[in-house]
């Protein structure tokens, strides 16, 4: 029984330690001031040759903000208390893994470079910007041409999407 206790009285410091030290949930932080009560979200610009993931980009991060904030996405930007703001400046993919027996490629890497802000449409302020933001992913791919499947493969544009959009929106709330 005192071993128990023991146990127990152990298990209620750490907790107690853990609630005063401001331990806290990545992506629960919501450092945005709270008169930003909307976003909008207008199209993103593009300067690579890929046109899907600058289209999709900025739903998944308008789905992305509805599922994990308090906020309202809007589609008018002169309406909104802040407009996110991006252009996709780099887009590389490059083949990393072969398959040993036929010699094509199985996996595939991917390198996208944007400018990103999330700014207060009345002042102007900047609330949070990444000037060069970029992100990294491996992915397993099973068809011949590489270089068109992110050009023509839905699927892999909308899970880059959401993967961009969950780590901008968890920089955004946490203020990384």
């Amino acid at each position: 029984m005192k071993l128990f206790s023991n146990a127990v009285g152990f298990a209620l410091i750490c907790l107690f330690a853990l609630i005063g030290c401001g331990y806290h949930v990545a992506g629960k932080a919501d450092l945005v001031p709270k008169s930003i009560q909307t976003i909008a979200i207008p199209p993103f610009g593009n300067g690579t040759l890929r046109y899907r993931l600058t289209d999709r980009l900025p739903q998944a991060l308008s789905q992305e903000l509805i599922a994990r904030t308090r906020f309202k996405i809007i589609a008018d930007p002169n309406e909104a208390d802040a407009v996110l703001k991006g252009t996709v400046v780099n887009f590389a993919t490059y083949p990393i893994l072969f398959d040993q027996v036929t010699g094509r490629a199985s996996g595939l890497q991917i390198n996208l470079t944007m400018q990103v802000s999330l700014t207060e449409r009345a002042t102007g302020k900047v609330i949070w910007m990444r000037p060069n933001y970029t992100y990294t992913d491996r992915y397993e791919i099973s068809i011949t041409n590489t270089n068109q499947y992110f050009d023509e493969s839905a699927p892999a544009v909308e899970r880059l999407s959401r993967s961009v959009a969950r780590d901008v929106v968890s920089s955004i709330l946490d203020n990384f």
